[in-house]
Order: C-alpha cells, then sequence, then structure tokens
C-alpha cells in the first residue's frame, strides 16, 4: 500500500529535517571507505562437538601483548581523526557539558549519628560523600574521591560509614576495576593503616561495635592477569581494625563449589548475619544466617544457619522485627511476594503471606518508618505504596508523572522516609515522603538545563514476533512529524532479571534538540513482567529478546518516527550483545549501530574474569546443547563477509574486567574485514575506564562522539518520499 500524500507542513518538515541531517553528516572525503589497520589471522580453528569454528583473532585475548596494544593504537588513530572531523562533534560536547551542569544528589541515610549523602556540584568527576548532623544542618565532606587522582582514574567503589560517627570504609578502584582495595577513614582526621586487598562483588557491614567489618574477597590473581583472569573461591571474612589482612577471621566459604558468589550484609539491628549464595548471576540463591548476639558484644563464633538451600529461588531478607524475618521472595511466585518468617521454624509451611503476588511485578521492598514498603511496576511504570507489618495496605506515593521512583529509602526505627524520581524528561530528584500527609518535599533538587514542556514522552505498546505485547516508551519534540526522516535512537538491554525503566539522561536532550526521537524498548530478558519475563529471554530463548528489539524498530519505521536510513540502536553490556546481534540478523533495518562494551564472543565469554557467572543466564559452549543457540547468534561468529552493514562504532575501555575488551576488539577486527560497503566501522577504546565507569569528562566526550556519528551517519533523503 501507497503512503497517502504529505500535508505542506510536512512536506516542509522533510524538507527541515533533511536540510539538517545533510548539513551536520559526512563529508565527501569522510564517506569514503575507510583504511583500517591490519588484523592478521590466525588459523586456529575450534572443535565444538563436530562443529568446526575459526577463531582467527584470538591472538587479541592477549591483552598485554604488544601485538593488541599496536593494534588499538593503531584504532585509537583511525577512530580519533574520524570523530574529530564529524561537524557536530564539538557542538554535542559543548552541549551535553552544558546540560551535564546541574547540582546531583543521592537520597540520604542515616548511620552513627549521622545523615550521608552525596553530591556532585554539575561536573566533577565523581560525587563527593558528605555528612549532617541534621537534615537541615550545615553539609561538611566527608570524602571528596576527586582527590584519589588527579584525573578521576581511581573511582570510589564503597562508602560506608561506621556506627561510631567517626570512621567510614571506602573503596578505591584502578579505572573503575571491578577490583577495589579498602581503606577506612575518619572524619576530620587521617585514614588508618588498615588495608584490604582484592575485593570484587561484595557488600562491606560493621558491626555494631564499631571494631570491623564483614567483606568478601577472592585470592590474589596471577600477576598481570588482574583484569582477565577467571574468579573463583570467594569468601567471606570479619576484618578487625587495626590487624593485617592476614589475620582476619574466615566467616564463611565453600572450596567444594569455588564458582559459587558469595555475599553477606547485617540486618539494620545488628544482630543477625545474613550470607546469600548465588551461582553466577542467576538470582535464585541460597540464604544463610548467623544470630551474632548482642550487637555491641558480637559473636563472631556463633554458628551458621542454612534457612533456605538449593538454588531454587530467589530470598531476599528486608529485616528483621522481633524474632520474625520479612521476606521477598518469587517462591511459587513469580511476580514476588513479601512473608513473614519466624526465623525460629523457617520452614515454608510457616510462613504467613504480608504481600501476596499480583499482576504487578514487586521491583523491590523496604522495611522503613515503621512499615512495609513495597515498590511495583505498573506497565514498566512505578508504583510505590506502604503496608503495615500485618498486610493491611496503607498510604501511597504519588509520583510527578509517568516514570521510575527509586525507594523508598530509610530506616525501620526512624520516621523519615525518601525517594528518587526520574523519567526520560525530568532529572532525578530526591524527594522526602511526609506518611501522615501523604505530601512530597523535594531535597536539595536539580536546576533545569533544558526547558522539558517543548517534549513528550509516550508509553506505547506493540507486538514481537511471536506476537507478546511489548511496551516502549518515546520520547521527541512535541509536535513532531512523524515522516520517517527523523534522527531516531533506541535503546535496549533485556538481560539478567535487569529492568529498562523510563530515566533521565543527561546527554538525550541534546539529541531531542537536533530533531532527534529517543525510544527505550522493554524487551523480554529484564524483570518489567517478572520472573517469567526474564525466563522468557534467557538460554535457549534467547532470540526472543533479539526479536522484541527488532519488532521495536519496525514498529518505529511503520509508525513514521523513523526509517531504515534514519534509525540507529545502541546499548552497552549485554546491551551491547543485543546490538550487535540485532545488526547482523537485520542489516538493512538500520543505519548506526552503537555497541558498547559488548559480550561479542559467546563461545569464550565464560573463560575470562567472572564470565563464567553468566552461563547461568546465557549457556555455555561447553555444553553441547548450549553450544548450538550460542553458536547461531554470537555476533563474533555471525559477521557475514560481503554484508553492508550500518555504520558502527564500537566503544570499550582498558580497564574493563567485567566484559574484557577482546570481545570487542575481535569484533571490530571481523566487521572490518567483512563490511562491503563505505559505511564506517570503528573502534573507540577509553583509557582508565571500566565496564560501567568514566570520570564525568570523559563520558561527556564519548558520548559527544557516539551522538555525533550517529547523527552524521543518517541518511534522510533515502527517507523522504
Amino acid at each position: 500500500m501507497s503512503r497517502p500524500a504529505l500535508s505542506l507542513r510536512s512536506r516542509l518538515a522533510v524538507t527541515a529535517g533533511a536540510a539538517l541531517l545533510a548539513a551536520t553528516g559526512l563529508s565527501a572525503a569522510q564517506a569514503a571507505r575507510l583504511t583500517y589497520p591490519v588484523a592478521h589471522k590466525d588459523a586456529i580453528v575450534d572443535d565444538y562437538f563436530g562443529t568446526k569454528v575459526p577463531a582467527p583473532y584470538r591472538w587479541m585475548e592477549d591483552l598485554d601483548s604488544p601485538a593488541v596494544k599496536h593494534w588499538v593504537q593503531a584504532e585509537n588513530r583511525v577512530s580519533s581523526a574520524y570523530l574529530a572531523g564529524l561537524p557536530m562533534r564539538d557542538a554535542f560536547r559543548r552541549r551535553i557539558t552544558a546540560l551535564w551542569n546541574y547540582p546531583k544528589v543521592t537520597a540520604p541515610y542515616y548511620e552513627g549519628g549521622r545523615w550521608y549523602y552525596t553530591r556532585n556540584s554539575g561536573l566533577q568527576r565523581q560525587s563527593v560523600v558528605y555528612t549532617r548532623k541534621t537534615l537541615e544542618g550545615a553539609a561538611t565532606v566527608a570524602l571528596d574521591p576527586n582527590t584519589l587522582s588527579p584525573d578521576g582514574s581511581i573511582a570510589l567503589s564503597h562508602f560506608e560509614p561506621g556506627p561510631d560517627g567517626r570512621h567510614f570504609i571506602y573503596g578505591q578502584s584502578e579505572g573503575g576495576s571491578d577490583w577495589s582495595t579498602l581503606y577506612v577513614g575518619t572524619l576530620g582526621g587521617p585514614k588508618l593503616t588498615d588495608t584490604i586487598r582484592w575485593v570484587k562483588f561484595s557488600d562491606v557491614s560493621w558491626t555494631k561495635d564499631g571494631k570491623g567489618f564483614f567483606y568478601g574477597r577472592y585470592a590474589e590473581p596471577p600477576a598481570g592477569q588482574m583484569l582477565q583472569a577467571a574468579v573463583h573461591d570467594k569468601k567471606i571474612y570479619y576484618h578487625r581494625l587495626g590487624t593485617p589482612q592476614s589475620a582476619d577471621q574466615l566467616i564463611y566459604e565453600r572450596p567444594q563449589e569455588p564458582t559459587l558468589f558469595i555475599d553477606q550484609e547485617i540486618d539494620e539491628t545488628g544482630r543477625y548475619l545474613f550470607i546469600v549464595t548465588n551461582k553466577g548471576t542467576s538470582n535464585k540463591n541460597e540464604l544463610f544466617v548467623k544470630d551474632l548476639g548482642n550487637p555491641r558484644r558480637p559473636d563472631l563464633g556463633a554458628p551458621i544457619r542454612p534457612l533456605y538451600t538449593g538454588h531454587t529461588a530467589a530470598y531476599s531478607p528486608l529485616g528483621v522485627v522481633n524474632g520474625t524475618l520479612f521476606l521477598l521472595t518469587d517462591r511459587q511466585a513469580p511476580n514476588r511476594m513479601i512473608v513473614s518468617v519466624p526465623l525460629a521454624s523457617p520452614d515454608p509451611s510457616h510462613w504467613k503471606t504480608i504481600v501476596p503476588e499480583s499482576k504487578d511485578a514487586i521491583d523491590s521492598a523496604t522495611l522503613v518508618a515503621g512499615r512495609l514498603a513495597v515498590n511495583r511496576l505498573v506497565d514498566v511504570a512505578s508504583e510505590i505504596r506502604f503496608y503495615d507489618l500485618d498486610g493491611r495496605p496503607g498510604p501511597a506515593i504519588t509520583p510527578p508523572g509517568l516514570g521510575t521512583m527509586a525507594g523508598p529509602a530509610g530506616r525501620f526505627d526512624r520516621p523519615e522516609i525518601f525517594y528518587t524520581f526520574t523519567s526520560p524528561l525530568h532529572p532525578a530528584t530526591v524527594y522526602r515522603f511526609d506518611l501522615a500527609s501523604g505530601r512530597s518535599t523535594a531535597f536539595d533538587p536539580p536546576t533545569l538545563t533544558f526547558d522539558p514542556s517543548q517534549y513528550v514522552t509516550e508509553r506505547v505498546f506493540y507486538h514481537s514476533k511471536d506476537g507478546t505485547r511489548i511496551p516502549m516508551f518515546i520520547t521527541h519534540r512535541k509536535g513532531l512529524a512523524r515522516n520517517g526522516a527523523n534522527p531516531t535512537m533506541l535503546y535496549g538491554y533485556g538481560g539478567f532479571d535487569i529492568p529498562t525503566l523510563p530515566t533521565f539522561r543527561p546527554d538525550v536532550p541534546a539529541w531531542l534538540e537536533q530533531g532527534g526521537v529517543w525510544a527505550t524498548a522493554n524487551i523480554r530478558g529484564g524483570s518489567e513482567y517478572g520472573e517469567a519475563w526474564h525466563e522468557a529471554g534467557m538460554h535457549e530463548k534467547k532470540q526472543n529478546v533479539f526479536d522484541d528489539f527488532a519488532a521495536a524498530a519496525q514498529y518505529l519505521i511503520a509508525q513514521h518516527y523513523a526509517s531504515p536510513a534514519t534509525l540507529g540502536i545502541m546499548g552497552g553490556s549485554n546491551g551491547g550483545l543485543l546490538v550487535g546481534a540485532v545488526m547482523e540478523q537485520h542489516p538493512d533495518l538500520f543505519a548506526v549501530a552503537l555497541p558498547a562494551v559488548g559480550v561479542m564472543d559467546m563461545l569464550r565469554y565464560h573463560k575470562f574474569t567472572g564470565g563464567g557467572a553468566w552461563a547461568t543466564e546465557y549457556g555455555s559452549s561447553d555444553d553441547p546443547v548450549a553450544f548450538k543457540y550460542l553458536y547461531e547468534y554470537s555476533p563474533l561468529q555471525n559477521v557475514r563477509p560481503g554484508t553492508c552493514y550500518p555504520a558502527t562504532l564500537v566503544t570499550t575501555a582498558d580497564h574493563d574486567d567485567r566484559v574484557v575488551p577482546s570481545h570487542s576488539f575481535k569484533f571490530t577486527a571481523a566487521m572490518q574485514a567483512a563490511q562491503s560497503c563505505a559505511r564506517p566501522v570503528i573502534i573507540r577504546v577509553e583509557t582508565e575506564a571500566s565496564h560501567g565507569y568514566r570520570p564525568t569528562d570523559k563520558r561527556i566526550a564519548e558520548l559527544a562522539d557516539q551522538w555525533a556519528f550517529a547523527l552524521a551517519n543518517m541518511r534522510p533523503h533515502a527517507a523522504a518520499p
């Protein structure tokens, strides 16, 4: 069916949009095919259960080899020169810098007779930790992580104030690596000599006597392999202040299961130490408890008692009130429920349902201000309601609009309640909620750096390949002409039980101001609709995730927000895998692809750092059944020579020890060798940065490059009728 004739207004909008993109597009020199560094190919061929799989770029897994370093330097020279020539690069950097320059705070929390929160004045490389004696009192700096290194290359990874109101634990991480070294500081004074090394994926919990803390650590990795060696044998220790780490007391280990993730937390009273074990990143956990007795004289030798074992369900302890444990669980409740459990007899037959499962999944819950607060997702938007401890419903929080609420936050034994609201057009704002009046008051609210009244966010629904109804949030300028000529960016994640929520990014208004459309798809693999939604995007069902994302793109095109000539996709980590797989399965659907720190080699991801943990989500190529479906979609193994792929900017970082950068290196080399048209395929490797950490200035520079690259490689004339 032919499209209906455009109105004069629509024709003018097409012309204006085309002119904008043409003016910001590539010069003739830039549009010519780039010359990429030579990436030699080895003759390595792996045999997976009779299937021969070439591995020509295996050498790129040796991150410290001279050959890899030379290739990375050469690639960065190509990408630096290309990006420097983009017409909108400097404009994006200036505008994103201005948009970013507003105060950002986190919800305050109370410990040791003081309030703590973080605040960034706008463009500080890292947020500063502040403390106050009272909420209305003067704030003083507890710790400024910007003093840890002149360039922001040392990231603050932990901050945990002690119960004495004087000491605090803080963690330092080189380049934002997952590895942390812990120290103990003093408010207004020098740090202590305590130094705790090789901490990774660990909470830190003080005992109430203030004499020490629990933490988790791994064995020291082999020399030179810190950023890539596989991790195993995590153990929980107790460190007593003033003693060397070698004297720390071992609290819990599972030597017979070396790949288990183990962590700990203490309840608010300080009496109960909970220990949690997970098989990889699965949310199905075991739960153990150690009754420390008198919190001021904790019995570190008390036995550890199993509550729930076998990794068959999720068990999240919310707190203990008079010997009764309140538990958030998905046991026989995929959308989660809250039960009360007598600690003396925790068998499920003794559970009492406090908040039953409903059609709307519980995203989080907490014990606060003597109540139980429950945060649900209703078609991916947040809804918070309070209950008494018997389950009778009480007040609800009315959010400022359609968006995301984090929290509530606070203590069970204090009246203060805080939550944070954000939406695509509303910067994250902390609110204090009054239970009696139902009123919310902003705490140190942000200053707007753009006019949100010019834009609108829509929540729409579309159907995936198998008919599943999928939500999506679309943000754009009011009165947008839906003519297929709008530069449009589609974002997704789709995995690990992590929901993609409608939140604010300070760089996105710069895109909207260029006539852009910003869309986030709530695809399967996350927890938007509970555990069933997650499981529908795992293992052999991972293709559902890719189909959902492709269907989102097809919806945007069918509804004339965009066309294949003006549509881009972006995502990071598991979302980088998403972009890599979908751009290969549908190369004609997109103009631009921006995979960031992506898991691109699905046959070998489990061999590096904590990658083995992801097998509970993806499956492993060591298993013949899993190998078959991994091989069918793995981005590295599905690059097809002779294909015209979207213009591609791969981004990664040299200190990424979660998804090691060799994933991005191998994928880029394969893509550059296969690309059949003049669309660029380049990689940008950030230095002194990691999987999720960039100091603010580097974050802005990277985002400006991504947006300028996207705009330059969209072709509006191909979209216009």
